[in-house]
């Protein structure tokens, strides 16, 4: 492959005009897609053969004036100080609020407030509850607009008047989060080339590479349903690989160069060698991100796939597009300095450069590192012990939100489950009298400890299915909740045996619980598909077995550090003020498969990145020592400037005044420094000196059964050998012939 990775690169370099005006056509041709083609993007978020699904879906079949799936809306009334919701004024105004969201477009009910007894005993806070004909994804910003301008009669009175459900859930903004990453790794960038026409170039590669990507993306959405949110993993990750792998071959490029090479070898060596590192990085992040299909979760599945596709089109364009940039920059790669900056160059006589002088202190203790760094992340990892996953709700938005605002009116006035109702379907089949099995199920919900209330059961016009509510006394997002949920749905072999009705809980709460378990349960089959292909792949990349054992378990531990350091600031509340965490609760449960995936992929870059120069030096004889500092002097300039860009990225989002934004911003920021200063640039230097030469052991029948990729381009050296006495030898017999 490094072979055919080198021809790509004169090629691209030699016929730099024909490749970018490829390149550009390719991205006006996926423009005019995107433009012509695009559709709408949905927010469904399905969760196929789960209770709460099922009880939806037959709920839609059998009662579908309920709109089970339709959006909801809390409008909550708070009366001033002295003052009650049941005063004549007051209760006027409330009643033209109802009246007004009655005859808002596509609301199927809204319940007054007074004949549902919706007022607090106190009778200072009363609620009523808005039902959509439509899902929270069919309502656009007029909806909700419309929705708020219902409450002013409310406000207008004196009354406070709180809106929160999903129907008040605007699509979310795209942030400058993209344009800060881009900067801070164009100063990143600067900083290690001190040049720059050297930073640009990758910057300009990325660019053109997301920009392909964003719009090919784009034009899908017209031929196929797309999440809205699908596109913003892809920007992320696309942007961020294709920033990588420019600037790896980029850094490889200028050492050609250095090394006395004209520039159409130098591109063709760089991808090359550099090349086959990007290719094999690349295939690690799409295995992760295509691997969270296996989680069943449609939303999941698109974002995987869709960053995926970013990433394939990130190494295609670093192989082909960046050589022939190179072409048209040539030796002012080398050019361009910046007073005062040394671009990652040792003067003759300096001292060595912090990523040799680290791999050296590294090789004379390796044991004392090694153990201290492991004792580390096992600490930070501590905390993921207590880790409880959960889904966002109104109760973790910002307190000067109006959401929050109306949960915390309700938990005031009524109790905290009243935030979270569960709803009931009792099922007796066709033919069958639901209204007895749902009358005897609510009677065995009231007696159970954590129920506040049970609503008088709802019978269709069949009499076959019924819906009542379920009122815990504990918040959606609390784990009593989740064991009422359990209590309720283990009641259902009981009543079937007494009636023969089944029945199920839905509702958000429900929901929220059944995706939280789902996605628990999918954890450890997504962590065996990754891993497992990932570990393959990285044997035929370094031909060992050792190698990719320590890669994935320093990954391991890496995830494990991360869990704990999420949990302690979001869960438990440690330097939740310092990082403006408002509301500390359960972890989002799309978190951990999320964290794998990503942290994953960008994890096995920095390992490829750095250990392949390692393995390269080795195969062409150097002690392994040596070839531990060789990889480090090389490549840890690289990779510590590409952490740094990812965690500048990542860390961007921590200022989110989403706390699940937030929570994801600082998880990613996290792990890829535990990563990559702790595992790659710590751990993996201090194992590999102590395995010596057994670190690149690997039998012989699998040595023979492997096929071989030839990352660390010894194929090439031989084909450049036989090159280079070929012309040597056609030189020679030239000379003869002229004399």
């Amino acid at each position: 492959m490094a072979t055919f990775l080198y021809r790509l690169g004169r090629f691209s370099y030699r016929r730099r005009k024909l490749v970018a005006a490829l390149w550009v056509g390719l991205l006006v041709l996926f423009g005019v897609g995107a433009a012509t083609l695009s559709g709408p993007t949905s927010n469904n978020f399905s969760i196929p053969g789960t209770e709460s699904q099922k009880a939806i879906d037959l709920l839609e079949e059998r009662m579908p004036q309920a709109s089970a799936d339709g959006a909801t809306a809390r409008v909550v009334f708070a009366a001033p100080n002295g003052g009650k919701v049941t005063d004549a004024a007051s209760k006027k105004a409330v009643e033209q609020v109802v009246s007004k969201l009655k005859a808002l477009p596509d609301v199927a009910n809204a319940v007054d407030p007074y004949q549902a007894k919706s007022v607090s005993q106190d009778g200072r806070i009363a609620y009523t509850q808005v039902t959509y004909k439509v899902p929270s994804i069919n309502l656009d910003e007029g909806d909700r607009t419309a929705l708020e301008a219902a409450g002013e009669p409310g406000k207008a009175a004196g009354l406070t008047v709180e809106m929160g459900g999903d129907a008040t859930e605007g699509m979310p903004e795209q942030s400058a989060t993209e344009i800060i990453g881009v900067a801070v790794a164009a100063v990143v960038l600067v900083i290690t080339f001190g040049s720059l026409i050297a930073a640009g170039l990758p910057l300009l590669n990325a660019i053109l590479g997301v920009g392909i990507a964003m719009a090919g993306i784009t034009a899908a959405t017209g031929l196929i349903e797309m999440s809205s949110t699908t596109s913003t993993l892809a920007l992320m990750l696309g942007l961020a690989v294709a920033i990588d792998y420019a600037l790896f071959i980029v850094s490889r490029y200028r050492h050609e160069l250095e090394e006395g090479r004209d520039g159409e070898e130098a591109a063709g060596r760089a991808v090359g060698t550099a090349g086959s590192a990007v290719v094999f990085a690349g295939l690690t992040v799409v295995i992760a991100l295509a691997g969270l299909g296996v989680v069943g979760i449609p939303l999941l599945t698109e974002m995987g796939l869709a960053a995926a596709f970013a990433v394939v089109v990130a190494v295609l364009i670093a192989l082909s597009l960046l050589p022939a940039l190179l072409g048209f920059a040539g030796r002012k790669v080398l050019g361009g300095k910046i007073p005062g900056l040394r671009g990652g160059r040792v003067r003759p006589g300096g001292k060595p450069a912090m990523g040799e002088r680290w791999s050296r202190f590294i090789l004379r203790r390796p044991l004392p590192v090694l153990l201290l760094a492991v004792v580390g992340m096992g600490v930070l990892a501590a905390p993921a012990l207590d880790l409880r996953l959960g889904l966002p709700g109104d109760e973790t938005k910002s307190t000067s939100t109006s959401q929050r605002k109306a949960y915390d009116m309700l938990a005031e006035g009524f109790g905290p489950g009243f935030n979270g109702p569960l709803m009931v379907v009792v099922d007796a089949g066709e033919g069958g009298d639901a209204k007895p099995a749902a009358q005897r199920f609510a009677g065995q919900a009231q007696r159970l400890g954590d129920v506040a209330a049970v609503t008088t059961p709802v019978v269709n016009q069949a009499g076959d299915t019924a819906m009542l509510t379920v009122i815990p006394k504990s918040g959606p997002s609390d784990k009593a909740t989740e064991d009422l949920v359990s209590e309720l749905r283990g009641q259902s072999a009981g009543l079937r045996a007494a009636t023969g009705a089944d029945v199920k809980v839905t509702g958000q709460t429900a929901m929220n619980i059944d995706i939280s378990a789902k996605l628990g349960d999918a954890l450890l089959p997504y962590l065996a598909v990754v891993v497992g292909l990932a570990f393959i792949l990285l044997m035929l990349v370094f031909r060992s077995i050792l190698v990719p054992l320590k890669a994935t378990l320093g990954f391991l531990l890496t995830v494990a550090a991360t869990f704990g350091a999420v949990v302690a600031v979001f869960q438990w509340g440690w330097l939740a003020s310092l990082l403006g965490v408002a509301e500390t609760g359960p972890i989002m449960s799309m978190m951990p498969i999320f964290l794998i995936g990503v942290v994953f992929g960008l994890a096995m870059d920095y390992q490829v990145f750095l250990v392949t120069r390692m393995r390269e030096e080795f195969v062409h004889g150097a002690e392994p020592g040596e070839a531990i500092v060789t990889g480090f002097r090389h490549g840890a300039r690289v990779v510590t400037a590409a952490a740094v860009i990812m965690m500048a990225v990542f860390a961007g989002f921590i200022f989110s005044g989403e706390s699940m934004i937030k929570m994801m911003g600082f998880a990613l920021a996290a792990g890829v420094a535990f990563d990559a200063f702790v595992v790659r640039m710590t751990i993996v230097p201090a194992v590999m000196a102590l395995l010596g030469r057994s670190a690149w052991w690997l039998p012989r029948w699998l040595d023979r059964l492997l096929p071989n990729v030839d990352v660390e381009g010894e194929k090439l050296r031989e084909h450049l050998g036989e090159d280079e006495a070929r012309a040597a030898e056609e030189h020679r017999e030239l000379e003869i012939a002229r004399t």
